[in-house]
Parts: C-alpha cells; structure tokens; sequence
C-alpha cells in the first residue's frame, strides 16, 4: 500500500510505472554495468527529491515504480534519470560507446502510467457518490 504523505496545502500519493529501452535494443546492461546503473538510478532519484520504489533491468530495458511529490514532471524525471545515467555510464564504461555508435545510450521514447491502489471504476464511483455524502 502506497503511503500518503502530507504537504503544505495538500495531502498526495504520486507513483509512477516508467520503462524505456538501450537504444537499438543492444544487450548493454549487464553484470557491472546493471549493478552501476541501479546505483545511478537510485543516486539520481535521491540527488531530484524522489524515490525509486523497485526497479528490474533487463538487458536491452528497465522497468521502475518512482514515488514523487506533485511538483515533479513525468519528463522531468525522465529526462533527469536518463540524462545523467547515460553520461556517467559512457564515463565509466568507455566500450559501451563501441557498441551503441552516435553516442546515444537510451532510446529517446520511454513509457509511464500511473500507479493506484484503486480501480477506475473505483474512483468513479467514489466521485459520483460524493454529493450524497
């Protein structure tokens, strides 16, 4: 169950389930590489004030549930989790440059879907029955 978390003015659960892919698909995230990344990933995360709840990495895409406040932006996430993994990873691992030619380690597209507890239909039905209350 995600936790509800109060602010100043408001009281929110925000998670989102974002995925995007090694450009071309390359099987490039492997061993040491996968290991550093999810360091990244989470460090990144910390570093912009939001939390990756799980993360999985496959080979050639990863998948994570990220926890954020309402003043984060999808593509700001993104472009922050995407941006600074790539330059640190090519930094790290020089021979990833080798195999992904142009210098692009992720596909430009990603991606998101928001993350409830509840239904469609559950909220639905719960808005539609608030004037009785």
């Amino acid at each position: 169950m995600a936790e509800i978390k109060k602010a100043r003015g408001y009281v929110y659960t925000i998670q989102y389930h974002l995925v995007w892919c090694v450009k071309y698909r390359h099987k490039v995230l492997v061993n040491h590489v996968e290991v550093r990344l999810k360091e990244l990933l989470h460090k990144i995360a910390a570093d912009n004030g939001f939390t990756i709840l799980e993360i999985e990495i496959d080979q050639d895409h990863l998948h994570l549930l990220v926890d954020c406040t309402p003043q984060h932006s999808i593509p700001t996430i993104v472009k922050a989790l995407k941006g600074v993994s790539a330059r640190l990873l090519f930094k790290e691992f020089p021979e990833l440059k080798g195999t992904l030619w142009g210098g692009h380690l992720w596909n430009p597209s990603y991606f998101v879907a928001t993350a409830s507890e509840q239904t469609e239909t559950q909220i639905r039905q719960y808005i539609q029955n608030q004037k009785g209350s």
